[in-house]
């Protein structure tokens, strides 16, 4: 699934930028499909749910959060307009029940990197036989590899990490997108970059150097999103570019096989004759 084709997989993140809006969740779907993604996230929390009483209590920025939860009540139609879109939907939950609320829509699953460490959400998602999606900002290996074994061990069947520096933005000197690699050889699992750098050489060196076969960014389309002063966050005509180029990239790579192309056949008479040096070859003068 990720990856296939032997291009890299593209997943918008529209986060909390839908403003609970639904017709602004559908432009997000069908702007993602337009720019060539291959499916689009939201995410399903409840803020009650997300943050320990504590917090909330102290934190008016954080109970006022609550306007940027996602209606349950929207995901049938979100699962509409993704089929309707040519687009794969995928989700984010942020508490267990919304695993078994999102079943009957999702594509497949993802685990945020500030939920790495919780393993019943990651056994539970495992549980469901659909594919699953891992980012893995701010862990060491032995928490990515233990996350790994949890899922593993509930019977999951499909699993792709993601690189990802949980930095807003984060600044490519802090990607460290060699960790890919590291990664890669230690888990034998798909690899890709969740982007949070808003920077198409950090996503291009990602790809083409080392390997990544999903890259997921947040995207938003007018800068009016929650989340877009951060920094973090895409527009559609900055991402576009970088999508579309892979399609040029990897078709530039061709089969490997040195033979004249259907460019060069009509020259290859007017080489230099090896008689003589002289062009074109003796049998077309």
């Amino acid at each position: 699934m990720f990856g296939s084709k032997g291009l890299p997989f593209f997943i918008s993140e529209v986060s909390s930028n839908h403003s609970r809006d639904l017709e602004r969740c559908r432009t997000f779907i069908q702007t993602s499909a337009d720019i060539g993604c291959d499916a689009v996230k939201f995410q399903l929390f409840k803020i009650d749910e997300l943050f320990a009483p504590e917090i909330l209590v102290k934190s008016q920025e954080h109970r006022d959060r609550r306007q940027w939860e996602l209606p349950v009540s929207f995901l049938p139609d979100l699962s509409e307009f993704c089929r309707e879109a040519d687009i794969q939907f995928s989700c984010t939950p942020f508490y267990l029940d919304a695993v078994e609320e999102l079943f009957p829509y999702v594509d497949f699953y993802k685990i945020a990197s500030y939920e790495l460490l919780w393993d019943d959400l990651i056994r539970q998602c495992a549980q469901t036989g659909k594919p699953l999606v891992m980012s893995t900002g701010m862990a060491t290996l032995s928490e990515i590899k233990h996350a790994v074994a949890v899922f593993e061990e509930a019977g999951g069947k499909e699993l792709s990490l993601l690189h990802c520096v949980s930095g807003y933005p984060a600044q490519p000197q802090n990607c460290n997108l060699s960790a890919i690699e590291t990664i890669r050889k230690e888990t034998g699992l798909a690899i890709g970059w969740s982007d949070h750098s808003r920077n198409p050489a950090v996503v291009n060196r990602a790809i083409h150097r080392w390997g990544a076969q999903t890259v997921e960014f947040h995207l938003d389309i007018d800068e009016a999103g929650e989340e877009y002063s951060t920094g973090h966050c895409w527009l559609p005509e900055e991402i576009a570019p970088v999508i579309q180029m892979q399609q040029v990239m990897f078709g530039a790579d061709g089969n490997g096989i040195k033979q004249p192309t259907p460019d060069e056949i009509a020259d290859r008479d007017w080489r230099a004759d090896p008689s003589d040096g002289l062009r074109p070859l003796k049998g077309m003068r």
